[in-house]
């Protein structure tokens, strides 16, 4: 089943392969407890490629949307979830030769029980001026190993059918005709 949010030149990239072009997968770690030297949220950004990454992020991306940013050299492997009915697809990431910024960034996130969001971004080498999907992937890091070579974690995506519906929760204490 082809997947709508792809665009028609990366589809045309996936069809033909041509040998100038380059499809560059992106990977961006969201955390409220990533910051950097400065005290300021950031997030950790990392492309599958030899060489760094300056590109731009979509416009409604949840931080520095719109701007020019760099994504870091780093080996990665990813399966991208299947385009079909599971209840919630999962894959599994890992990140190799993690430096010792990601692994600081990750020690901070342990503490706090805010969940880690990963955003998936393919780009093309032959155009850096936006993701070739809209909107990207966003899933949520769970289950996240790391020892001194590399970085593993489960991703999925949000679990709508296991939400509260409807998201208020009626106690006794906020509604006290409930108690008898």
């Amino acid at each position: 089943m082809p997947d709508p949010a792809l665009s028609a030149a990366i589809k045309e990239a996936y069809a033909a392969a041509p040998s100038d072009v380059v499809i560059l997968h992106t990977l961006e770690l969201r955390h409220p407890a990533f910051v950097d030297n400065d005290g300021l949220v950031t997030a950790i950004r990392v492309v599958r490629d030899h060489i760094d990454l300056t590109a731009r992020l979509e416009p409604g991306a949840p931080l520095d949307g719109g701007a020019m940013v760099t994504f870091v050299a780093l080996a990665f492997d990813l399966s991208l979830p299947p385009i079909d009915t599971a209840p919630v697809p999962e894959i599994t990431v890992t990140l190799d030769n993690v430096s010792r910024e990601i692994v600081r960034h990750l020690d901070a996130a342990v503490a706090t029980q805010d969940r880690i969001e990963m955003t998936y971004r393919p780009y093309l080498s032959t155009d850096k001026e936006g993701p070739q999907m809209d909107p990207p992937i966003t899933l949520g890091l769970t289950e996240v190993e790391a020892n001194a070579l590399q970085v593993t974690g489960r991703a999925r995506m949000l679990d709508i059918g296991n939400k509260a519906f409807p998201s208020e929760t009626y106690t006794a204490t906020r509604f006290p005709g409930l108690a008898r």
